[in-house]
């Protein structure tokens, strides 16, 4: 273990001083991309590639304000065991004669934009133009849900799991199962195998039902882990002096197996070369669900967090080396299912959902803004007569049917407090709205030379992200 670490502190240290030594002349960033699931990574990726590709649609981006932007162009990715990002099939999918949304991302993927930029100021007749590398990496967020398993026992786990799905509808298989299983009895692997089929199922609907607490990540991404005994364990209730090889003993060796050979190799391989993150919330979707769902989406925020922040984690500082995230931008995404007027308000609940978080991190020289965007405008906007008033609405295609409609969610409050109190203090619905959600399918576009895909605030979103290093 010793030996190990040792060896893989000297492999970053040579990645460090390489990658250094070639940032002189052509400075290269990661963009980490995650959120968990229907958050929208994958559209957003494609659409700002696409956008800085035919910058049109990008005047708060100011290199491209300024004309500044000589070229931009796909090049291959650095990593070569890293699949590529499917930017052109994405693009196709959402941008056809009949446009569909991407699916979702499952496994980790890349893609690197490069852009020829000339500089500004008084380096501007002095220096010739340069080229800036943006290596884009798309992960699931669900993966770094995994980083709070990596402190804890599998007894520990187990308590805080079973504490908070007893109430749930979704875990009540899952928990039926469990109150006729003894985990000092011995390891009967159909019968484990079935206890972790039936958690992976809760994990599923959870997920669906607009939890955002649905770890151990990987049993919803199993890739090619998927029945093998590192995904075949469950939370159970606490056993006194398991022996060894009972159920309990069994469980609790496949939980360190998973920290250790499933959620660390990741922190060491991907995340700590990570320069600047986007963390992208579907924030709407976690109110429409009700007060307990937009909770548990505040502590998933304020876990997440700690991946940012590795002085809180000895085994991460250690991987990192010290490295921290330069900038943080989280994004509550599908801001076109609001009328603008109403943007302000989804903003300051984004700002108030990672707050708290943000002050518990207490972030290290890292800088951090939260806004809203909608990375494929999917509406337009349109003002409806009711009831001897006018309705600030959208207007769109329905993903169910195809149909247009125009709808109206309802609106947020002024003080995001009044939503985060309601969730903190366990309440069951919201006393006096119920805040509707759409699905609306990608608008047909007709995209002009030059322009890229239609979109909300992503232009202010890539000038806060990497507008400095143009």
């Amino acid at each position: 273990m010793v030996i190990s670490t040792l060896t893989d502190g000297i492999a970053r240290q040579v990645e460090a001083v390489a990658d250094g030594v070639s940032s002189v002349f052509e400075p290269v960033v990661r963009l980490g991309v995650t959120g968990l699931a229907r958050s929208g990574k994958t559209v957003f990726i494609t659409s700002l590639v696409a956008n800085l590709l035919d910058r049109g649609r990008m005047p708060q981006l100011a290199a491209a304000a300024e004309g500044r932007i000589e070229a931009a162009f796909l090049q291959p990715q650095p990593d070569q065991l890293v699949p590529r990002f499917e930017f052109e099939r994405h693009l196709a999918q959402m941008t056809g004669a009949q446009p569909q949304w991407p699916e979702s991302t499952r496994a980790i993927s890349e893609l690197r934009v490069s852009l020829r930029v000339r500089p500004n100021g008084l380096l501007a007749g002095l220096q010739g133009a340069r080229t800036v590398h943006l290596d884009i990496v798309d992960y699931p967020g669900e993966w770094l849900l995994d980083l709070g398993l990596m402190d804890k026992s599998f007894a520990q786990w187990s308590a805080e799991v079973l504490t908070r799905i007893a109430g749930r509808e979704e875990a009540a298989e899952y928990l039926g199962l469990l109150s006729v299983t003894e985990g000092t009895a011995a390891l009967d692997e159909p019968k484990a195998q079935d206890l972790a089929a039936a958690f992976t199922e809760y994990l599923q609907s959870a997920r669906q039902a607009g939890y955002s607490d649905c770890a151990p990540g990987r049993f919803l991404l199993p890739g090619d882990l998927a029945g093998s005994p590192v995904l075949t364990f469950a939370p159970l209730r606490e056993a006194e002096k398991p022996a060894r090889g009972s159920l309990w003993r069994v469980f609790e060796k496949r939980f360190e197996a998973y920290k250790a050979q499933v959620v660390k190799p990741f922190f060491r391989d991907h995340f700590a070369r990570i320069d600047r993150q986007v963390v992208l919330v579907d924030a709407l979707g976690a109110i429409h669900a009700g007060p307990r769902a937009l909770e548990d989406l505040r502590g998933g925020l304020a876990d997440t967090l700690t991946a940012f922040r590795p002085g809180r984690n000895a085994w991460l500082t250690r991987l990192l080396g010290g490295k921290r995230v330069e900038k943080i931008l989280f994004a509550a995404t599908k801001a076109d299912h609001l009328h603008h007027s109403q943007h302000p308000q989804l903003t300051a609940i984004m700002q108030a959902l990672t707050r708290e978080a943000a002050n518990r991190a207490q972030f290290a020289g890292a800088q951090t803004e939260a806004l809203s965007l909608a990375s494929l405008r999917a509406t337009v906007e349109e003002s409806v007569p009711h009831d001897g008033a006018t309705l600030d609405c959208v207007r769109g295609r329905l993903l169910a049917d195809g149909r247009q409609a125009a709808f109206y969610p309802g609106t947020l409050p002024e003080d995001p407090t009044v939503l985060l109190h309601a969730a903190k203090t366990g309440a069951a619905a919201w006393l006096d709205q119920d805040y509707q959600i759409m699905r609306f399918a990608p608008a047909a576009n007709t995209l002009r030379p030059g322009e890229g895909p239609p979109h909300i605030r992503l232009d202010r979103a890539a000038q806060f992200l990497v507008g400095d290093l143009l």
